[in-house]
Order: C-alpha cells, then structure tokens, then sequence
C-alpha cells in the first residue's frame, strides 16, 4: 500500500525491440523475458519463444539439446527443449537466416514468481539488517528479474525491459526483501539455482492480478468487465456509466434523494461545510484534528465564475494533484474519474456543461492510506481552446463523509483497484515460462471487503494455473498484525482476510501457508522482518514442492469439541509440544454464538495437543476464535517455535 508520487502510465504497446525486422534479427530473436543470466526451470520441458520475420526458420540450442521451429504467418514463434536437470551455466542460442542471439550465463534450477502488494514489494534495503545482508550476498546461483508496473486493458506480450539480475551487494538491496529471504533459505536445502520473478504493485487489490478470462470464469464481474471493454473504445461514454454507478452507490449508502446529492444541491448539509486552506494539499496536515488520521471520503467544492465567452470556450479541466481517486462534477455533471497517488487530473469537459456566471465544482477524494486530497502546489484551471486558461483560485470548502460508508465502487479501469490491469500488464507478458511455484503477499487492500477474498484467492489460483500449468504450487502469506491493541472481541477486516487465506490454502493441496501474526508491527503497515516470513515460506515450499516430511506452518486447529471441562480444540502440525510463552495459559480465544456480538474471551489451559476453554457462554457457543483482530498478541506456539495462527471454526 506504498504510495508512489509518479502517475501510473498504462503500457499499451508491443515492445519495439521484439517487432523484428531483417536488419534486426541478429539481434533480437527471443521474448524480452529470456536475457543473460536467466534462471529456466528444471526437470519440466523448457518453453522458449519469440518473434523473427514471417515464417522463418529459426535453429535452437540450449547446451547440448537442440531444435528447430518456423515462425508463423506474423512472425511469432515457440519451441520447446527437452527437460533438463539442475546446471549450468549454459548458452542458450537462437539463430535465423538474417542472424542469431546469444543469451549468456543461463542456468536451469528452479524458478518463483513473487506477486502481490507493497509487503511484497518492500525492498530489502528497508528491511531490517539491510547493510549486512546486502554486504554477505554473493551467492551467483541465486539470479531476480523484476518486472516494471505496468497496466493495460489488454495482455501485452512483452515485458518492455527486462534483466535478469546475479545476487551481488550491488544488486540485492533493492530486490523484494521476502522473495529474497525465501531464496536464500530454499537455497540451504536444495543447493539449486533459484529464479525469482518478481510482479507486485503497493496498494493493489487482488483484482487486477486476475484475467478476464478469470475473472468471467469466476461470475459476478460480467457488468464491470463489460464496463472495462467500453472504456476500451469509448473512454468518455465508460466514464458516465461507472459516474452513474458511483452516485447510485452513494445514495443507496446516504439515502440522499436524486437532485439533493452534493454535486447538485448547494445547500447539501450547509452548515456542515468548512473552509479548506488556500493552498489545499495534503488534509491530514492542515491542523484540522479530525483530519489528522482520517482516510475515507473527503468532499470539495468552488465556485468559478465565467462569462458566457469563456464558458462556451472551456475545453479542459486541469485539477492538479489528487490522492487517491477522484470522482468529479461540474454543475452536477460527471466529469471523470482517476485513480493516482499525487498524479495529476486533466479532464476533458463537454459542450454544454459550463454556463455563464457561477459554476459549481465538486470533487470528491477517496483516501484509503495516509496522506490524501488534493494534493501538492499545482495550479488548478480551466483551459481554452485559444491556449489561453483561466485560475481556480476561489474558496474551497469541504465536507467529511461518514466513516460507516465505507469506500465507494472502483472504476474496473483503475489500476490498483480496478479488473485485470495488471494481470495484462505484469503476468500475461510471463506467457508460458517455467514456473515452480508462485509466492502470494496480499490481501491489505481488500480488508474492507473481506467476505469475497476467499473466492477472488481461489480465482486467482485457478487463473495463474491455467497460465504456467496445473501443478502450478502457491506460498501464501497470512497478513501479519497491524492496527490498534484491543482489549475486548472486535470485528476485524484483517482477521476475516487471515481466515479466507487459511481456508483457500487448506482446501488446495498444492498450496502452504506462511503464518506471520508474530512478526507484523502494530504501527507499521509494512514490518521490516521479511527474514522471518522468508525462513517461513521456504518451510512451506520444503512440504508442499519438494515433499518433505516436515511441519510445514506450525501448529493448526484438527477438531473443537464440547465436553464436560468446557470447549476442547485440539491442534495437530505440533513439534514435540504446544507451550505459551508469558502466560501459563494460551490468550485470544474467544467462544462465540451465531450474532457477530456474541463473542466473549475464553480462559484457556493446555493438556497436551489440547487447550480447554472456560467461559460464562461456553455451553452455548457454536464457534472459536483465537487472535482475531487487526493486531492481537499471539503467545501460543510449538517447540520449533512456529506460532498457531488465527482461525475461525465452528464447535462440532
């Protein structure tokens, strides 16, 4: 959930070096994804593809193993080398009739893909003990490409550049800390070259790292999607379609009648309404203490008064720099929506929608992490079509709407939140490459909609499956603790994601799960241990990839049971024996009826595999929770000191 200040481009072109002509093609024969010092999988059939001129033939060679393919009728071309075991390095070799191209220092081992959002993201220069361990990498066995961001409303087929990079000091400290730490730990067991591609995006939901093909196979996205096709062809038409979904969302949540909303009624909650600083910018540092720590839904509005000239001149709307999305009106017209960290809005304005005198313009911000509004020193204006512009420079007001709203829909084109973007631009561009497995650290941008993260996950499983193959295995990190203590049972986003992520692994045989409710920080959205949640994954990846026999994620629920002592949950995955540290008893469960306010904490005692819970309700409880909030203190562990995580379960 990073904030990036730069605007977030769409790449929606093939990359210019693989459109490869005669001249070219000495040089550029194979897909951007294949560079020097790449990592291919072992022990599978190594795919290898390309682009060269219509038809032609070009001979392959990878070591000792070699073949022979022709381009199609638009020049696109894939073969298909023999398995081979761990080694190297080797050339890898592709030659046409106008040339050839050598990719050097390529090794066969085997190769991750580490996707997800700014946990993911985090480099491991801001991770803790960076300096050490970017001064003791030297391991050349272990290689990263990072893929750029990049979102498109269609699948491109290249990635626009591409390295492959060797771990050295002056290369892992901006490499994806968990990824690396994962690496670095597998390396221990499997002495194997690893590839890690890494695709992650901050502050991304799990969306748009699904197709459409995925997100159709899935069901209840078809509107949106089609929404998304339209903004494909006609962007102003998609525009007023998704505007008309986010105003009926906003009076199906306000009650407000038509006609009496914000952007059309000036006497909307006229008392209410309070001068915003001249210079606008960041809201959580105007002073204004109900705005210190808000995120939510922010309302502005000005007056610009034109003459009957200049409104029939208007051209565009330039409003600066908005975080994070915008939803605008003029005169209780849609204008447009944008999504950007900082980025800067221009907005077309249609004929007729400006008048001479007063105008009214509405905007309202959705601010979903830290600082937000309208953003920065930018001069704000509407344009004309002799180049000349007129200031906004009239009084701003603004208007905080309720915190239960909750936040309002996505536009399906946005980026971070919208459908399919950044499976287009940052996963289909993978094409076929050998895949071992696939590490997944999301889920913090859909705490607010938690109820779905369980289908979207086994979505996205089926999704990149049926891209890199069905024995595709996924690592899943369980979001680690964040937020406010709490000192009685809560509700909590981040504990319902915690339970869709345990539930989507333990229903897949091919996945594992990294439990990291001990290793997050309660005031810090990204906690610098990604050594730990590493040293994790590589566990999991040990027992589900490699089948080792060992405890692959500590200690989990196997049965809840009502006896005469009280209500039994007996854990199994336990290493020698369960032990709570600080307390002579485990803490966080709860026992809970069928209405979400039922719930009360248990006392709780361990006899072996079993903790026995105690509580004024406990005949009458049907479910268990234990460390359900956003940041509960977990205590209970086995002896290899792997925590047992959060769950939810009904008593049977």
């Amino acid at each position: 959930m990073r904030k990036y200040s730069r605007c977030l481009i769409g790449i929606s072109m093939l990359t210019a070096t693989m459109l490869v002509t005669n001249a070219q093609a000495s040089t550029t024969l194979f897909n951007s994804v294949f560079q020097d010092h790449a990592v291919l999988q072992r022990d599978k059939p190594i795919t290898v593809w390309g682009r060269a001129t219509n038809s032609e033939e070009i001979a392959l060679s990878l070591g000792d193993a070699k073949t022979t393919v022709h381009a199609d009728n638009s020049g696109h071309w894939s073969a298909t080398l023999p398995a081979m075991s761990a080694g190297g390095p080797y050339k890898l070799i592709a030659k046409s009739g106008a040339g050839e191209q050598v990719l050097n220092d390529i090794l066969v081992g085997d190769v991750f893909l580490c996707s997800g959002q700014s946990n993911m993201e985090l480099p491991v220069q801001a991770t803790g003990g960076a300096f050490f361990e970017t001064m003791m990498a030297k391991n050349d066995a272990i290689r990263m490409l990072t893929v750029e961001k990049a979102t498109n409303l269609k699948p491109v087929e290249s990635l626009p550049r591409a390295e492959w990079q060797v771990e050295s000091p002056s290369t892992v400290g901006k490499w994806s800390g968990t990824c690396f730490y994962f690496a670095r730990e597998l390396y221990k067991t499997t002495k194997a070259p690893i590839g890690l591609i890494h695709s992650s995006w901050g502050g991304s939901n799990i969306r748009p790292w699904i197709s459409t093909a995925g997100l159709h196979a899935m069901g209840g996205f078809d509107a949106a999607l089609e929404t998304l096709n339209l903004y494909a062809s006609n962007q102003a038409q998609a525009q007023l379609k998704f505007g008309a979904q986010w105003e009926a969302w906003w009076r199906d949540k306000s009650k407000d009648k038509a006609g009496k909303e914000p952007w059309h009624d000036r006497t909307y909650h006229a008392s209410e309404w309070r001068v915003a600083p001249a210079k606008l910018g960041d809201y959580q540092a105007w002073g204004v203490p109900d705005l210190a720590q808000f995120t939510g839904l922010l309302w502005y509005r000005t007056t610009i008064h034109l003459t009957a000239q200049q409104a029939k001149a208007a051209t565009k709307l330039n409003l600066g720099g908005i975080d994070e999305v915008d939803q605008t009106w003029i005169n209780g017209k849609i204008i447009g929506n944008t999504f950007g960290y900082g980025a800067e809005r221009h907005y077309d304005i249609p004929k007729g929608v400006l008048h001479a005198g007063d105008n009214t313009l509405v905007i309202n911000v959705t601010n979903t992490y830290a600082s937000g509004g309208l953003v920065g020193d930018w001069p704000r204006s509407i344009a004309f079509a002799n180049g000349e512009s007129l200031p906004i420079n009239g009084e701003w007001q603004y208007l905080k709407a309720p915190k239960e709203y909750d936040y309002p829909p996505r536009a399906s084109w946005e980026a971070v939140g919208g459908l399919a973007g950044m499976y287009n631009g940052m996963i289909a561009p993978l094409g076929h490459y050998g895949i071992r497995g696939a590490l997944w650290y999301q889920g913090e941008s859909n705490t607010r909609e938690a109820s779905t993260y369980q289908s979207l996950l086994r979505g996205l499983f089926a999704d990149w499956r049926n891209q890199f193959g069905k024995d595709l295995s996924f690592l899943v990190v369980q979001l680690p603790d964040y937020g406010p203590r709490t000192s009685t049972p809560v509700e909590s986003g981040w504990a319902e994601v915690r339970e869709a992520e345990r539930r989507a692994v333990a229903e897949d045989a091919n996945a594992g799960l990294a439990v990291t409710i001990d290793v997050g920080d309660p005031n810090n959205l990204h906690p610098p241990d990604k050594q730990s949640i590493g040293v994790r994954l590589a566990r999991a990846a040990r027992h589900v990839i490699y089948g080792e026999n060992i405890i692959p994620s500590g200690p989990t629920p196997k049965a809840i049971k009502r006896t005469s002592n009280g209500v039994v949950v007996t854990f199994t995955d336990i290493e020698q024996s369960l032990v709570a540290y600080g307390h002579y008893g485990p803490i966080g469960f709860e026992l809970c009826g069928a209405a979400k306010d039922s719930c009360q904490f248990a006392d709780a005692h361990l006899d072996g595999a079993n903790v026995i819970l105690s509580a004024a309700n406990a005949a009458t409880a049907t479910r268990v929770r234990h460390l359900w909030a956003d940041s509960p203190i977990s205590i209970l562990y086995d002896r290899n000191g792997l925590p047992a995580g959060p769950f939810e379960a009904p008593i049977q």
